[in-house]
């Protein structure tokens, strides 16, 4: 269960108290700080294996590319910040984020080819409000992977099943395209990488 402590709050407010200051996780919806639950070990493990499967995509194509341990991800217009489950990380760009030395903040689309968000029992907001705040960052490709089916019907169909919904930026609003079982991703910003949501549900135990 997500607790959420509601004293409204301002980004500044937020980044000098939380992300270095307390061992857990929070982020900030629109001046709200919500506390993140401790993630399972199946939620970790695809992790690990979709960082390692992006590692060695964007170092065999040589992309300027990098994935940090904690940056946050903030939409210019509202007083929210986001810790992303992946985050990678246009670094040449990062000269012109102008929260980047100081506070390992992101704003720019460039700087951010893609995140992704591997659904815990707060499924709404990924789906709901980081969609919209990712599109309205312009950030060009954004991956919803929902290992255990925990969205809802109206975002993964009637029956539930195990779904990567891959949302892609396109004339500034985002067209989502999903993928189960053996199905392979297609992704824009790595077109020739060979993956299903098959060898990414089975690293959770999870059956597809």
């Amino acid at each position: 269960m997500i607790q959420t402590l509601r004293k409204l709050v301002t980004f500044d407010e937020f980044v000098a108290k939380y992300p270095d200051n307390t061992p857990k996780r929070y982020e900030l919806h629109d001046g709200v700080i919500v506390e993140m639950s401790q993630p399972t070990g199946d939620h970790e493990e695809i992790i690990v294996f979709l960082v390692q499967k992006f590692i060695l995509e964007y170092s065999r194509i040589s992309l300027p590319y990098g994935i940090p341990k904690t940056v946050i991800v903030k939409p210019l217009e509202s007083e929210s910040a986001y810790s992303p489950d992946i985050l990678l990380l246009n670094l040449p760009n990062l000269v012109n984020e102008p929260l980047w030395k100081k506070e390992s903040t992101v704003s720019q689309a460039e700087s951010i080819p893609l995140v992704v968000e591997v659904v815990s029992s707060n499924w709404r907001d990924d789906y709901l409000k980081k969609a919209a705040d990712y599109e309205a960052v312009g950030i060009p490709e954004y991956w919803i992977v929902d290992y255990a089916a925990l969205g809802g019907r109206r975002f993964i169909g009637n029956p539930k099943q195990p779904t990567v919904s891959l949302y892609t930026l396109i004339d500034g609003e985002y067209q989502v395209s999903q993928f189960r079982g053996s199905d392979r991703i297609i992704s824009p910003l790595f077109p020739e990488l060979n993956l299903t949501p098959e060898q990414i549900f089975q690293v959770g135990g999870y059956p597809v």
